[in-house]
């Protein structure tokens, strides 16, 4: 019965460490596969993976240990020809229903019908910009910019120098800048 109480007590650890950080989690996800279902799938495994391997856990910080999971399954994932969708688009229709019901959506009741539109289109704009990021700088500037993930702790998520992760985050925010031009002047407005 004690091996019983050892595992669960380890098991509700596990859970308590983990799950904190279930959005960053989804987040890197999302931004890796660009799609909502691919990215509860991806989430998924490497939560399971996590579990399996809770044995290699050896402390510090885990945020750190489970994003490179999650970003090692992905990775393992497209080398292994399972690649989750990885272009297809945020789709509005689909994912309105949950922007609405989140109450610092810009569709929240308190807000101002005519800013909430306009942060809504700010928004898409930025998520088309980012979309068109390849790989290697999406992660890093989403790890870094959504995340608030220190440029130590990209590094040991993506497996590169801190300098490679500097770098990619010049490059990432100078391109996605460009890309935020081009959308504004194929709107012909600002943002």
């Amino acid at each position: 019965m004690g091996v019983f109480l050892r595992e669960d007590r380890a098991a509700k650890e596990f859970e308590t460490l983990v799950l904190a950080h279930l959005d960053s989690a989804y987040n890197l996800a999302r931004w890796l596969t660009r799609n909502d279902h691919d990215a509860e799938d991806l989430v998924q495994n490497a939560y399971l993976r996590a579990f399996r391997f809770r044995d290699s856990y050896r402390g510090g910080d885990a945020r750190v240990w489970l994003m490179t999971i999650v970003r090692n399954t992905y990775y393992t994932s497209l080398r292994d020809g399972k690649a989750m969708s990885a272009d297809i688009g945020f789709d509005e229709e689909i994912h309105g229903d949950a922007e609405a019901a989140n109450e610092d959506s810009a569709y929240a009741f308190n807000k101002d019908p005519a800013q909430a539109l306009e942060n809504r289109d700010q928004r898409d704009i930025v998520n088309r910009a980012l979309g068109k990021l390849p790989q290697v700088f999406r992660e890093v500037l989403v790890l870094k910019e959504m995340d608030d993930f220190s440029y130590k702790e990209i590094a040991d998520v993506a497996g590169i120098p801190i300098g490679t992760v500097m770098s990619r985050l010049a490059r990432a925010r100078k391109l996605l800048l460009g890309f935020l031009r081009t959308e504004q002047q194929g709107d012909g407005h600002g943002m």
